[in-house]
């Protein structure tokens, strides 16, 4: 069954029981999905750009969006309208075929992973969630790699809350660690 297929047929009535929801449209969905790789001290270095850009396209299926610098910051050696990062936005079918590959593929590959941090949500129930080597993905193979970088993933909701948040993904079958405090 397809992961949308199982929201709609699973997820939605759990969530219209648990926060006594009358209409199927209050129910809290998915909006999009976001990558983002930040290039940091390696964005002088083309063969990185390249790298990060690639991985993106292939695990996403998508051509990412290079990010520029709005304002210069002479600290961090960055000048206004450099490329300090990469991002795709995944929204309908292959934000649910993403999603999908990452918790039933890609997370049980991290190693040592111990589940997801339930703390990780903003106040309106988007989830953000980071992974230190994009290699934990079945599009990468690790003989390939030449340059092993990171990359940042965030789910936006419409939950009103960090519950509601909390319960969707929950019961979409996000490992969320359960013995937090």
């Amino acid at each position: 069954m397809a992961f949308k297929e199982t929201y709609k047929k699973e997820v939605v009535p759990k969530l219209k029981e648990q926060f006594g929801y009358k209409n199927i449209h209050a129910v809290p969905s998915i909006q999009k999905v976001t990558l983002n790789v930040g290039l940091g001290k390696n964005m002088k270095e083309s063969k990185y750009l390249d790298t990060a850009e690639a991985t993106l396209q292939r695990i996403t299926g998508q051509q990412p969006v290079k990010t520029k610098a709005r304002k210069s910051i002479s600290n961090f050696k960055v000048r206004q309208g450099n490329v300090i990062g990469m991002k795709v936005t995944l929204r309908g079918k292959r934000m649910w075929n993403f999603l999908e590959k990452l918790i039933k593929v890609s997370l049980p590959r991290v190693r040592d992973f111990r589940g997801l941090s339930s703390e990780a949500f903003d106040g309106q129930g988007n989830y953000s969630l980071g992974l230190a080597e994009h290699i934990a993905f079945p599009e990468i193979r690790p003989d390939e790699v030449e340059v092993i970088h990171g990359l940042q993933i965030t789910v936006s909701t419409d939950a009103k809350s960090k519950e509601e948040g909390l319960a969707l993904l929950t019961h979409l079958g996000f490992p969320f660690k359960t013995d937090e405090k």
